[in-house]
């Protein structure tokens, strides 16, 4: 059974596996991330959001309702753990043309260009702000030249090859 205090203790890939493989078999992911991925405990948001990582886009889609929620939870949050899995989890979930926030946007160039920042949540930013892009010529444009304008020696190769496949096209 799924408790804060587990998840409180949960610190591996498999812990997250299990608390994984419960949630599906309930097949109630929005109510266990209502319950525990917005907890003021640092750890057992992790470990909800880790946890929720592991299921798919189509188990996940039962969270599009609270985007928004998860969005705010990426951008408000001071544990760099939970802003990662948080965006993981956005990157998951469908966004439309009518779902552009221009704060997320803005966040998502903010924390892409950040050379301070963790290549894993610099790459999700880029990959977020491509999506939102998207559906706007002009701020594709800005997107590929604030990408052009990065001074690469400083980035991981993890965030390299994000920026690459999008300016050459490759990311869909």
């Amino acid at each position: 059974m799924i408790t804060e205090e587990r998840l409180r203790q949960t610190f591996s890939e498999g812990g997250a596996q299990e608390i994984y493989q419960e949630v599906k078999a309930s097949g109630d992911f929005l109510g266990f991330a209502r319950q525990y991925a917005f907890s003021q405990d640092y750890r057992v948001a992790r470990s909800a959001l880790w946890g929720l990582t592991k299921a798919s886009k189509e188990e996940l889609s039962q969270l599009q309702v609270i985007l928004n929620e998860i969005i705010d939870q990426a951008m408000q949050t001071e544990n760099s753990s939970v802003r990662r899995l948080s965006l993981n989890i956005v990157e998951k979930l469908e966004m439309s043309e009518d779902d552009l926030r221009t704060d997320f946007l803005d966040f998502c160039f903010e924390h892409m260009m950040d050379v301070e920042e963790y290549p894993g949540i610099q790459s999700v930013c880029m990959k977020l702000a491509f999506r939102m892009c998207k559906f706007f010529p002009e701020l594709m444009g800005e997107l590929k030249r604030t990408l052009e304008s990065m001074e690469i020696d400083y980035y991981k190769p993890a965030v390299k090859g994000v920026r690459n496949k999008i300016l050459n096209g490759k990311l869909k």
